[in-house]
Protein backbone atom coordinates (compact mmCIF):
# COMPACT_ATOMS: atom_id res chain seq x y z
CA UNK A 1 0.00 0.00 0.00
CA UNK A 2 2.84 2.81 1.29
CA UNK A 3 4.55 1.84 -2.33
CA UNK A 4 1.97 2.60 -5.00
CA UNK A 5 1.04 6.06 -2.54
CA UNK A 6 4.69 7.02 -3.43
CA UNK A 7 4.77 5.59 -7.58
CA UNK A 8 1.02 7.52 -7.27
CA UNK A 9 2.60 11.04 -5.79
CA UNK A 10 5.53 10.57 -7.54
CA UNK A 11 3.68 10.56 -10.89
CA UNK A 12 1.61 13.56 -9.92
CA UNK A 13 4.48 15.47 -9.24
CA UNK A 14 6.30 14.44 -12.46
CA UNK A 15 3.07 15.82 -14.30
CA UNK A 16 3.05 18.97 -12.72
CA UNK A 17 6.64 19.57 -13.16
CA UNK A 18 6.14 18.80 -16.71
CA UNK A 19 3.69 21.45 -17.06
CA UNK A 20 5.09 23.64 -15.32
CA UNK A 21 8.56 23.98 -17.31
CA UNK A 22 8.52 27.25 -19.60
CA UNK A 23 7.85 26.50 -23.26
CA UNK A 24 10.05 27.77 -26.11
CA UNK A 25 8.70 31.26 -27.35
CA UNK A 26 8.75 32.48 -30.32
CA UNK A 27 12.16 34.93 -30.88
CA UNK A 28 11.54 38.37 -30.56
CA UNK A 29 13.19 41.46 -32.59
CA UNK A 30 14.93 43.23 -29.71
CA UNK A 31 14.26 47.41 -29.60
CA UNK A 32 17.35 49.23 -28.61
CA UNK A 33 16.98 52.94 -29.00
CA UNK A 34 18.60 55.14 -31.11
CA UNK A 35 19.25 52.28 -33.57
CA UNK A 36 19.48 53.35 -37.06
CA UNK A 37 20.39 50.18 -38.72
CA UNK A 38 16.93 48.32 -37.93
CA UNK A 39 14.85 47.11 -40.70
CA UNK A 40 12.36 49.04 -41.75
CA UNK A 41 8.85 48.92 -39.68
CA UNK A 42 5.80 50.17 -40.26
CA UNK A 43 6.87 53.14 -37.40
CA UNK A 44 8.40 54.84 -39.69
CA UNK A 45 12.47 54.38 -38.55
CA UNK A 46 13.05 53.21 -42.02
CA UNK A 47 11.61 56.12 -43.84
CA UNK A 48 13.87 58.76 -41.59
CA UNK A 49 16.78 56.03 -42.13
CA UNK A 50 16.45 56.33 -46.18
CA UNK A 51 16.13 60.08 -45.78
CA UNK A 52 19.67 60.25 -44.02
CA UNK A 53 21.18 58.14 -46.90
CA UNK A 54 19.41 60.32 -49.52
CA UNK A 55 20.51 63.54 -47.99
CA UNK A 56 24.09 62.37 -47.32
CA UNK A 57 24.45 61.18 -51.16
CA UNK A 58 23.34 64.43 -52.19
CA UNK A 59 25.78 66.28 -49.55
CA UNK A 60 28.87 64.13 -50.86
CA UNK A 61 28.20 64.32 -54.99
CA UNK A 62 27.96 67.82 -54.41
CA UNK A 63 31.39 68.43 -52.24
CA UNK A 64 32.69 65.80 -55.22
CA UNK A 65 31.36 68.48 -57.47
CA UNK A 66 33.04 71.38 -55.28
CA UNK A 67 36.09 69.85 -55.53
CA UNK A 68 36.58 68.90 -51.18
CA UNK A 69 37.73 65.81 -50.80
CA UNK A 70 36.41 65.06 -47.68
CA UNK A 71 36.05 61.26 -47.09
CA UNK A 72 32.80 60.09 -47.13
CA UNK A 73 31.34 57.88 -44.30
CA UNK A 74 31.82 54.08 -44.97
CA UNK A 75 28.82 51.72 -43.45
CA UNK A 76 29.91 48.05 -42.65
CA UNK A 77 28.39 45.04 -41.21
CA UNK A 78 29.68 42.37 -39.24
CA UNK A 79 29.15 38.85 -39.47
CA UNK A 80 25.60 37.07 -38.09
CA UNK A 81 26.62 35.80 -34.44
CA UNK A 82 24.41 33.09 -33.27
CA UNK A 83 24.27 31.90 -29.65
CA UNK A 84 21.87 29.96 -27.41
CA UNK A 85 19.67 32.92 -26.56
CA UNK A 86 19.45 34.49 -29.97
CA UNK A 87 21.20 36.03 -32.44
CA UNK A 88 22.93 39.82 -33.67
CA UNK A 89 24.48 41.10 -36.63
CA UNK A 90 26.85 44.92 -35.83
CA UNK A 91 26.37 47.78 -38.22
CA UNK A 92 29.20 50.26 -38.29
CA UNK A 93 29.43 54.02 -39.30
CA UNK A 94 33.46 54.76 -40.08
CA UNK A 95 34.42 58.17 -40.84
CA UNK A 96 38.11 59.75 -41.21
CA UNK A 97 39.06 56.57 -39.56
CA UNK A 98 36.89 56.47 -36.49
CA UNK A 99 33.88 54.93 -35.74
CA UNK A 100 30.90 57.19 -35.57
CA UNK A 101 27.90 55.12 -35.18
CA UNK A 102 26.99 51.83 -34.22
CA UNK A 103 23.71 49.52 -34.68
CA UNK A 104 22.20 46.06 -35.05
CA UNK A 105 20.92 45.02 -38.31
CA UNK A 106 19.59 42.15 -36.41
CA UNK A 107 18.87 41.82 -32.76
CA UNK A 108 16.75 38.81 -31.76
CA UNK A 109 16.36 37.15 -28.53
CA UNK A 110 14.55 33.86 -28.48
CA UNK A 111 12.94 34.81 -25.26
CA UNK A 112 10.92 37.42 -22.94
CA UNK A 113 14.27 37.53 -20.35
CA UNK A 114 16.61 37.50 -23.14
CA UNK A 115 15.20 40.84 -24.76
CA UNK A 116 15.45 42.15 -21.56
CA UNK A 117 18.81 41.42 -20.88
CA UNK A 118 19.71 42.61 -24.64
CA UNK A 119 17.78 45.76 -24.05
CA UNK A 120 19.79 46.65 -21.18
CA UNK A 121 23.39 45.61 -22.79
CA UNK A 122 23.02 46.89 -25.98
CA UNK A 123 23.68 50.87 -25.06
CA UNK A 124 26.54 50.05 -22.79
CA UNK A 125 28.23 47.83 -25.60
CA UNK A 126 27.67 50.58 -27.90
CA UNK A 127 29.07 53.31 -25.49
CA UNK A 128 31.96 51.13 -24.41
CA UNK A 129 32.84 50.42 -28.67
CA UNK A 130 32.23 54.41 -29.98
CA UNK A 131 34.77 55.47 -26.58
CA UNK A 132 37.89 52.01 -27.38
CA UNK A 133 37.40 52.61 -31.20
CA UNK A 134 37.70 49.16 -31.00
CA UNK A 135 36.35 45.23 -30.36
CA UNK A 136 38.57 45.74 -27.46
CA UNK A 137 35.61 46.27 -24.81
CA UNK A 138 34.37 45.52 -21.58
CA UNK A 139 31.54 42.47 -21.75
CA UNK A 140 28.17 43.27 -19.85
CA UNK A 141 27.82 41.51 -16.62
CA UNK A 142 24.81 39.08 -17.01
CA UNK A 143 25.12 39.21 -20.70
CA UNK A 144 28.01 37.23 -21.12
CA UNK A 145 26.31 35.65 -24.63
CA UNK A 146 25.36 39.06 -26.10
CA UNK A 147 28.55 40.53 -25.49
CA UNK A 148 30.88 37.69 -26.91
CA UNK A 149 28.35 37.27 -29.61
CA UNK A 150 28.72 41.51 -30.03
CA UNK A 151 32.05 41.34 -30.00
CA UNK A 152 32.62 38.97 -32.57
CA UNK A 153 30.55 40.77 -35.20
CA UNK A 154 31.73 43.76 -34.31
CA UNK A 155 35.45 42.78 -35.10
CA UNK A 156 34.32 41.49 -38.40
CA UNK A 157 32.27 44.83 -39.07
CA UNK A 158 35.84 46.42 -37.97
CA UNK A 159 38.03 43.98 -40.26
CA UNK A 160 35.56 45.16 -43.19
CA UNK A 161 35.96 48.52 -42.74
CA UNK A 162 39.64 48.27 -42.85
CA UNK A 163 40.29 49.38 -39.33
CA UNK A 164 43.21 49.31 -37.24
CA UNK A 165 41.56 48.23 -34.24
Amino acid sequence: MRRSTMIAGGAVLGIAGVIALPRPSTPQQVAVAGNSAAPASGTGAGSTAAAETTTSTAASSASARAGSAKPAAKTVTGSLATDQYGQLQVKLSVKNGRITKVGFTTFVANDGHSVQIDRSAAPVLIRETIAAQSAHIQGVSGATYTSNAYQQSLQAAIDKAGLKA
